[in-house]
């Protein structure tokens, strides 16, 4: 039992059969601490389990933590190469008691798998304890049977751990292992502590104490936790000083000797070291989620990176190097921790970019490097312009300045280069602060500028924990927001995605101890600031307070379901339509989804049928949405589609979808997108899609608007509650409902036709003799004047050249009333009289008698219109008396 699989194994199952839970190790990126950057330790998934204010269901506890020391408090970056046991990455076995077992237990347990399980000698085996702890060190005696002088007590707070300046705290007691008098050092708490003799493998903390602000208190329930690092241990059982010199770093070395050709050992060990070691943190963290950028956490693993690749150009390496080492770590280390297997496509593109774009910046930084220090000496200092102009213009970032400049012994003017790079924001506030509608976003770009950019952590999760930063209310930054308050919150990270790329933004709860609050919308701001309206109901908020960040789950699963779907509609349109359907805006919500798209004319519906049947094959795949990081150039030229309105920077999160089954693309990629929004994990998850309306948006853009999911499914049983309703009302089956209502509007229009018929005889007094028999003298004219009910104005026309057939040389006036009280005129003259009277002129007076402007015609027949039919017996006489005074 010597490889560290085996060990690790070994640890776990020993737990495990001691009543222990074994728990997976929690990410990179801790969700319940928003104090931490990067998870540092074993019990940090376990931090609200020992505060009380987490409940789980077992009480004792044990795991392989993953662990990243790379920024902030916990920062081993610049040794890791030329030491042997530092690290970037490392795994922290550990196991915990939760108000269950206590030091007797504890140190039982890690004496037995130390000696026994282990096998280690217990002559090589020596404990610490803290001075006070007189149980601990009688404990020791008794159930290790060491002498006092293996049992060192230490006054110090190496031996006492704390979770912060209040919360649970206790004594420690560490294991230390002897290597041997051939390695120079002594033993904890000599003048030689800080050889490499003695070394630490394990801390035992006693977590019995509550600080508070009033002084050290018992805690009810005693706790325990414990971390052993696995490389320590591994060294140790593998019979080597160096953590570099186990299985899983021999293997790592010999792969990147492999890959440059160059010798593990002499002038490229630390070279080859580092590689090992920064592969390990950058895979890991990429696999959790950290892509690189240029703020927080993504600027750490890009930092990290970025030094793994100046050593792979060390080594003399001309082509990208890292990424070719990604299958070697897998296959280390891939069964024990399987997100790095699914993550692989994605750690390998993200490797292979930032090291492509990096050794143009490296190349060129190096040279100008060079010969702004030819005249430095050993102990000289690079000055703080220079370093800022490296970094400013050409990207090259201090920190890779100053490990270029290690190795000579040169150091870099780091108060300068703060110096300079605080006058360049000086020069960004002024250029901000100018005219338009940037203006108003000045406090917005204030507060990126004071708090930076916020971590999202809503790819990876819908919880998670964050630190207040900054409170606003009607435009300005304020100390507190109280109960019954509006405003907006911003904090270190969020799981709450902001809105952008036509996706809305997330709701849910913040809530710590007698505070909660309901955001109600997320927004970004000034490059990469997230704003979190809320609505306080309890407690106040305030700068600095820790909070619990929880997103609407049901909401946000709607919103993923509907984003995917619109990447699955959008190829189906080309496929359908053709290449040139493209992307001209787009709306997800919880409720559907809305998609804007170039193309010249209606969709057919079996053109709807299709691009929704298609859709739904992709769904019907479940196949996994799979995200990588590319350029943003070369995603484009390897067909990804750029989303309309988005900005892109340099890298780009690239989303595929599914596999095609039709033309030229079957067997490839189905839908490959630029996007930044948040997306199903599979296919499948969507559901189902349907389409349920298409319409133009302009001219040359069409909208459709689609369903997803569950709210497919309900608009679904809508319409087939309604089909089964007018089924019954018919009296037929479902299947007999399109012919039934066929017949029925046939019907309708028969009678429609038959009923306007009659209307029209009956307006004409029933029969040609009621027509003849209803002409009255009027003056020297004959006059036929009717007021009809309910006849189509369109009628009337026809109605007046059948009356002026029955009048032969005379006048007709028709006047028909409508339901809404308006009322449409016709007047005919028979081609004889129009000389003495014009149709013309009879239909204006009608039309201003029912409140109308006139009309017009000819002077055989003219027609008009007014909203009083009311006034028509009054129209008929206003014409009666004009033609008696003819």
């Amino acid at each position: 039992m010597s490889g560290v699989n085996e060990i690790r194994s070994a640890f776990l199952d020993y737990f495990a059969k001691n009543d222990h839970q074994v728990v997976e190790s929690s990410p990179l990126v801790p969700r319940n601490d928003p104090t931490l950057m990067f998870t540092n330790a074993g019990m940090v998934q376990f931090k609200n389990v020992f505060t009380g204010l987490e409940k789980r269901d077992y009480q004792r506890a044990a795991t392989s933590q993953k662990v990243v020391r790379a920024g902030g408090k916990h920062n081993d970056l610049d040794n890791v190469g030329y030491t042997a046991r530092h690290h970037t990455f490392f795994e922290m076995l550990g196991n915990f008691s939760f108000g269950d077992y206590f030091k007797e237990r504890a140190i039982e347990l890690a004496w037995n798998l130390i000696t026994k399980e282990y096998g280690l000698p217990k002559d090589r085996l020596t404990v610490t304890v803290f001075s006070e702890d007189d149980e601990a060190h009688g404990l020791w005696k008794k159930i290790a049977g060491l002498s006092d002088s293996k049992i060192i007590r230490i006054p110090t707070a190496d031996n006492f751990w704390s979770m912060g300046d209040t919360g649970p705290c206790g004594p420690c007691s560490e294991i230390f292992y002897d290597h041997g008098d051939h390695i120079w050092g002594g033993p904890p708490g000599s003048a030689e502590q800080d050889g490499d003799r003695f070394i630490e493998v394990w801390n035992l903390v006693f977590m019995q104490y509550e600080q508070t602000h009033e002084g050290r208190l018992p805690l009810p329930r005693p706790s325990i936790d414990t971390g052993m690092g696995l490389e320590r241990i591994a060294a140790v059982l593998q019979g080597v000083h160096d953590n570099y010199d186990i299985d899983l770093f021999r293997a790592l070395i010999s792969a990147s000797v492999n890959a440059t050709g160059v010798e593990a050992d002499g002038a490229a060990r630390a070279s080859h070291r580092v590689i090992a070691d920064h592969l390990r943190s950058s895979c890991f963290l990429i696999a959790d989620g950290v892509l690189p950028s240029n703020e927080g956490r993504g600027y750490v693993l890009r930092r990290i990176m970025r030094r793994g690749m100046r050593h792979a150009h060390l080594l003399g390496a001309r082509e990208p190097l890292m990424w070719k080492l990604v299958p070697a770590l897998i296959r280390e280390m891939g069964r024990a921790y399987p997100e790095l297997v699914r993550a692989e496509a994605l750690i390998t593109e993200t490797l292979r970019l930032e090291e492509t774009r990096f050794r143009k910046t490296l190349e060129r930084g190096l040279g100008l490097l060079d010969t702004a220090t030819s005249d430095l000496a050993e102990g000289g200092e690079l000055d703080g312009e220079t370093a800022f102009k490296l970094y400013d213009t050409y990207g090259f970032p201090l920190d890779l300045t100053q490990d270029a400049l290690r190795a000579r012994g040169i150091g870099v003017d780091t108060a300068g280069f703060a110096a300079a790079m605080e006058r360049q924001k000086a020069e960004a506030r002024a250029a901000w602060s100018g005219s338009g509608e940037a203006a108003t976003d000045t406090v917005w770009f204030a507060l990126k500028e004071k708090c930076g950019a916020t971590e999202f952590l809503g790819y990876e999760t819908e919880q998670a924990e964050g630190a207040v930063l900054a409170l606003v209310t009607e435009g300005n930054e304020v100390a507190e927001l109280a109960a019954g308050q509006s405003g907006f919150v911003i904090l270190n990270q969020t799981p709450f995605y902001g809105e952008s790329g036509g996706q809305v933004g997330d709701t849910g709860l913040i809530r710590a101890t007698g505070v909660k609050a309901t955001v109600t919308d997320t927004q970004k701001k000034a490059d990469g600031l997230f704003i979190h309206a809320v609505t306080v109901e309890e407690g106040a908020l305030t700068a600095g307070l820790a909070l619990e960040l929880t997103v609407d789950h049901g909401r946000r699963s709607q919103v993923r379901s509907n984003h995917s779907a619109t990447h699955l509609i959008h190829e189906a349109l080309r496929e359908v339509l053709g290449g040139h359907v493209a992307q001209k805006g787009s709306l997800v919500t919880a409720d559907r989804l809305r998609f804007d798209f170039s193309h010249p004319k209606p969709m057919s519906d079996d053109e709807l049928k299709v691009v929704e049947a298609y859709a739904n094959e992709i769904v019907l795949q479940n196949a996994p949405v799979d995200t990588r990081l590319m350029a943003v150039d070369d995603a484009i030229e390897s067909g990804a589609m750029a989303l309309f309105g988005e900005k892109y920077g340099e890298e780009v999160r690239v989303v595929s979808m599914g596999t095609a089954l039709h033309g030229a693309k079957a067997g490839k990629a189905y839908s490959v997108e630029l996007c930044g929004g948040t997306h199903v994990r599979r296919t499948g998850d969507i559901g189902l899609v349907r389409l349920v309306a298409e319409g133009a948006v302009a001219a040359g853009v069409r909208r459709i608007e689609a369903l997803t999911g569950t709210a497919a499914r309900a608009y679904l049983d809508e319409q087939d509650q309604r089909v089964r309703e007018i089924a019954g009302l018919l009296k037929v089956g479902p299947a007999e409902i399109t012919a039934r209502v066929a017949q029925l509007v046939d019907d309708r229009r028969r009678l429609e036709k038959e009923l306007a018929e009659a209307k029209k005889k009956l307006a004409m007094g029933g029969s040609s003799e009621g027509a003849a028999a209803a002409v009255r003298s009027v003056g020297r004219f004959q006059l036929l004047a009717r007021i009809v009910e309910g006849i189509n104005p369109k009628d009337l026309k026809g109605l007046a050249d059948e009356a002026m057939a029955q009048v032969g040389s005379g006048v007709v006036v028709l006047i028909s009333r409508a339901d809404d009280g308006k009322a449409a005129i016709v007047t005919a003259v028979s081609k004889d009289l129009t000389g003495a009277v014009s149709a013309v002129d009879l239909v204006k007076i009608g039309s201003e008698a029912l409140g109308g402007k006139g009309g017009g015609g000819r002077p055989d027949m003219a027609q008009a219109g007014g909203p009083d039919g009311d006034k028509a017996e009054a129209a008929v006489a206003a014409l009666e008396a004009h033609l008696a005074s003819l």
